[in-house]
Formats: C-alpha cells, sequence, structure tokens
C-alpha cells in the first residue's frame, strides 16, 4: 500500500510542502541520523545555505555537476530604475534584470564542511555532522523522489586514510542493519561522481576502485557513502596535525524526504511508518 495525493504545484516544481504526519516523521530521522554521528564524536555544526561560487569553483563543483547547478543573484536595482522590469508571465526575471551571481545552492551538506575547514589543521579522526537544505535542477520532479530543495544529513570524516575507511565501513553496516529493522530491503550499488578529471589517473582509479556507493529503495537512492580520498584536503589546504600532509575525508549522506517517499510506500500511512522508525531506533541501538 502506498500513500498517493494529488501532486500540488509546488511538487511539480519540485517543492513541495509537508503537513504535520510527515514533518514529524522528517524530524524523527534526522534525529536518528544524527544521533548516530554524535555518538560516534561528531561536532554537530549549523552550516550557511548559500556559498561563494568562486569557492565551489575552486572545488570543480561547476565542471563536474553543471547539470544540477543553482545560482542566486540580487534584483539590479540601477536596471530596475533606468529601464523598468518585472516579473514575467512565465514567472521568471529576464537575465539583464539580474546582478552577477556570487553566490550558489550546493547539491550536497558537505560542500560547506570542507570549505570551514580550509586553511586549518585537524586531527586524525575529525568528524562533523551537519544538515542542510541543498538544490539540484532536475529535467523533472517528483513528490518526494525527486526536488529541486530537499534536505540532507551527512556524517563527515576529515582526518587520516584510516579514518576516512574505518568511517564508511562502520555506517555502511550501520545502514544496512537499521534498513533490515525497518524490514526496508535496499540495494547497495556502486555509483560514479565526478571528482576527477576523466582523463587523469585519479579518474581511471575511480574505475577501478568506486568512491560512492548508494543505497536503493527500489529505483530510488536515499543513502550514499562516498570517499574522496584527498582531494578537498588538497584543494582546501585541510592538514592533519599529526603529519602535516593532506587530508582524507569521507561522508555518509542521507536523503531525508526520500527516507519519507520510500518508507510511506513500503510501509503504507505515516502512522505505520513512524511506528517503524520508532522501533527499528530502538532495535540498532547507538552506534557502538
Amino acid at each position: 500500500m502506498t500513500v498517493t495525493t494529488p501532486a500540488t504545484a509546488g511538487e511539480t516544481r519540485g517543492l513541495p510542502s509537508l503537513g504535520p504526519e510527515a514533518t514529524a516523521l522528517l524530524r524523527l530521522l534526522d534525529d536518528t541520523f544524527e544521533s548516530w554521528g554524535v555518538t560516534a564524536g561528531a561536532r554537530p555544526m549549523t552550516m550557511p545555505p548559500l556559498l561563494p561560487v568562486a569557492d565551489l569553483a575552486r572545488l570543480d563543483y561547476y565542471d563536474n555537476f553543471p547539470h544540477q547547478a543553482v545560482v542566486a543573484a540580487p534584483l539590479s536595482l540601477e536596471r530596475r530604475e533606468s529601464a523598468g522590469f518585472h516579473c514575467d508571465d512565465n514567472g521568471c526575471f529576464p537575465c539583464d534584470a539580474l546582478q552577477p551571481a556570487a553566490l550558489g545552492l550546493p547539491s550536497a551538506s558537505c560542500y560547506a564542511v570542507y570549505l570551514d575547514h580550509q586553511g586549518r589543521q585537524v586531527a586524525d579522526d575529525t568528524l562533523v555532522t551537519v544538515c542542510s537544505w541543498c538544490f539540484r535542477k532536475e529535467t523533472h520532479y517528483e513528490g518526494m523522489r525527486r526536488q529541486l530543495g530537499f534536505r540532507m544529513r551527512e556524517i563527515v570524516a576529515i582526518g587520516s586514510r584510516e579514518h576516512a575507511e574505518a568511517h564508511l565501513c562502520d555506517f555502511t553496516a550501520r545502514i544496512q542493519s537499521f534498513a533490515a529493522a525497518l524490514d526496508l530491503p535496499l540495494r547497495k550499488e556502486a555509483a560514479c561522481d565526478p571528482f576527477f578529471d576523466k582523463g587523469g589517473s585519479k579518474a581511471v582509479l575511480q574505475r577501478l576502485t568506486p568512491v560512492k556507493h548508494e543505497f536503493l529503495y527500489e529505483d530510488l537512492a536515499i543513502a550514499s557513502v562516498n570517499t574522496h580520498r584527498n582531494f578537498f584536503g588538497d584543494r582546501c589546504a585541510i592538514t592533519l596535525e599529526s603529519t602535516g600532509g593532506p587530508a582524507f575525508t569521507s561522508c555518509v549522506a542521507f536523503g531525508l524526504e526520500r527516507w519519507l517517499s520510500a518508507l510511506t510506500r513500503r510501509h503504507g500511512d505515516w502512522a505505520t511508518a513512524t511506528r517503524a522508525v520508532t522501533e527499528a531506533r530502538t532495535a540498532v541501538g547507538p552506534v557502538s
């Protein structure tokens, strides 16, 4: 049984709203994932919703993800005073009505974490957890499955290679145990993130050793584990206190609205899905 309601105007634009039951379940899920990170030693942080385009460009964001990129620009008041303009019949301001877009809306929560740590030395076992609004331009939008704006909880490891790798192993097991307790069958699949130049040696290594694995319910990825090796450590000059060398990073990501979609498709209604999460939290317990 699946929760079905008529699509709203917000859903067709990738900007759905959540009612009280969905909001309560989203908070319960986020509290669950955050608690895993905090119990493992992560520092909870809050990151800005916008990041400088120049910083994202330095991380090759607009080379690697141009199809997803969303930027923000203020209105040009000088242009308005001289020529006058208004939002057009399609609900858009013309490009010449805008100032240059110097701010970007990132597609993942972890970018802000690496930029926040740039130029700093960190302990070999640093962990941070954040939940941020993320934005992705898509070819189409569909309810809570595919959105323009959505929330992503991440638990980010910064430190030694061993720490970054152990982080992914620990949370892979945690996700699989939680899904089993939820009676939510997930399929783990290797995926590809274009963090590296497609013609470079790192890209070849990525094809041999995937840097990203997704956990899918049916055809929907609701969580992922990702290693970036020392890419962000190099680009953001994040170094290790122990050696002075570049830090390695990895992250575990949960698309919160996508979890809502998967749980209601599996369990049929909000009450049953919420009860399943509550019981699974107890069964799985804290991170060991």
